[in-house]
This record gives C-alpha cells, structure tokens and sequence, in this order.
C-alpha cells in the first residue's frame, strides 16, 4: 500500500503542542508505565522525529540505557541531534534509517524497539514490522502506538457537517493500525498486549480546535484531495469548519475532542 504522505515539522508541532495544552492526561506518563523500563537496555526509535520519545526515555532511565534514534527526514534528524547535544546525552546516537528499506543495523541487536505514531505511513507493513522483529534480541520487545479507529470523532463530525456529509477518505493510521499492523504483529511476535490510552482534548472556544484542523488538514493534504484542490479551495473549506464548530461550541458550550490511541507491546 503506498501511502501518498509527508509529515511537515510544523504542523506535527502545533498539533504536540494542541495535545500538551488541551488533553487531561499525559501520553507519556502511560507509555512508560506501560513499558517499565529496566535500566542498562538498548533502545531503538524508529521514525523517532525530533527526538522527544528518545528524550523521554533517556530521562525515565537516568542515562542508564543506550538508545539509537533512526528517522529519514534530515530536518527532523537535526533537530534531534541538536536536542541530544545540549542535554548532553552521551548515550544516544542519531541516525539515519528509513523504515521502508532494509534497516543498516545488524540482527539481535536491541532489547526494545519503539516506533509511536508513524509505522503506519510504512509502503509494506510485513517488511516494516520484519526488520524491527529482525533487530529485537529474542525476548525482546516491539512498542508501537497509533490512532485506534474511534479516535478524535468530534474532528470528523464537524468536517461531515461542514461538507454536507462528503466521504471521509481512509486515514493512514485509524484505518491500518488496528487492523493491518496488529494482524501482522501477532502473526510474528509470540505474545501481543493491546492498551488504549483515552485523552479528552476540552477546548473552551473553537480556535484551537481549528488549529488543530488546519494542521491535521495541512499535513495529509494529499489525502483530502476530494476535499479542495489549492490553497484557496483549502481556506474556502476551512471557513466552513470554522462555521461548524462555532455551532457546536455555542450549543454545547465546548468542544471535547477525545484522542483514542492504541499502545501495542509485542514480545519477539
């Protein structure tokens, strides 16, 4: 499946930042107890951005742990770079890797994989999942995270009735995550746990709501093609949105945008 997609930093900020701001509970705090971390182990990111998921764990571990970071955007790999050399964390190293080609890493090499929100913009999803599965030690462990198909509903509706009910395309994550990449999962690994994480986005007025559209929007552009065709048809729509959600606001008095997030720990 080729997934026509391209992560852009800013919009992939607003949207970090929307959720640090508006949501009632911490992702992070619910990954790592999920995980319980041991010291001393040997961590691979995939896809790991900026480098926050590799701040995160360096910090629970107290630099305690070696952790490699792999992402394909040269962009993204500077910041992250820049990240580990002002925090000074001498455990970590930051590579180049693109998930959708053969990883540059030997076999049995790490005692955990991680890969949050992204391992469902992979072309192949068996190739993905088989080379991180490749690379975990026996016994080792893949944690993945990724939209479940309930997620942020609240976004949909108000699209639906700003568009006069037009089809929603296929989003990458909802649509592969719960399905595809957990059927691949649990036919490699020999255990699977499945977890969710529900984290209410309460907005008291629709201005960050609409720019968490407009992000999210901006981001698979190339996905809501049906939608609106340049910049001007894209503001033409967003007008619209806007008009919705400042319906829904005033009859409800909020708008609460729940985010349902999949956590998968698969055992090698």
């Amino acid at each position: 499946m080729k997934i026509n997609f391209q992560e852009t930093t800013k919009d992939l900020q607003v949207r970090i930042d929307i959720h640090n701001q508006f949501g009632g509970k911490n992702i992070d705090e619910w990954m790592l107890d999920l995980l319980k971390l041991e010291k001393g182990i040997n961590i691979l990111d995939v896809a790991c951005g900026a480098g926050k998921q590799i701040i995160s764990f360096y910090n629970e571990l107290d630099g305690n742990c070696s952790i490699t970071g792999g992402d394909v955007s040269q962009e993204l790999l500077d910041q992250a770079q820049e990240e580990v050399n002002k925090r000074k964390m001498k455990a970590v190293n930051i590579i180049e890797l693109d998930f959708n080609k053969p990883f540059p890493i030997e076999d049995n090499q790490f005692d955990l994989v991680s890969c949050c929100f992204a391992i469902y913009y992979a072309q192949d999803i068996p190739f993905t999942i088989k080379e991180i599965h490749r690379v975990l030690k026996p016994g080792g462990r893949l944690f993945t995270t990724g939209p479940m198909p309930e997620n942020k509903q609240l976004f949909y509706d108000i699209i639906r009735e700003a568009t006069n009910d037009k089809p929603i395309p296929p989003m990458p994550g909802s649509s592969r995550y719960n399905f595809e990449i957990r059927e691949t999962i649990e036919g490699l690994f020999s255990k699977t746990e499945v977890n969710r994480f529900n984290n209410p986005l309460t907005f008291a007025s629709p201005e960050p709501f609409l720019a968490y559209t407009r992000a999210s929007l901006s981001e698979d552009r190339k996905l809501w093609k049906d939608f609106f065709s340049g910049e001007d048809d894209f503001e033409t729509v967003m007008a619209k949105i806007g008009k919705a959600a400042k319906r829904r606001a005033e009859t409800d008095g909020k708008l609460v945008m729940e985010k349902v997030v999949g956590g998968f720990v698969a055992t090698k």
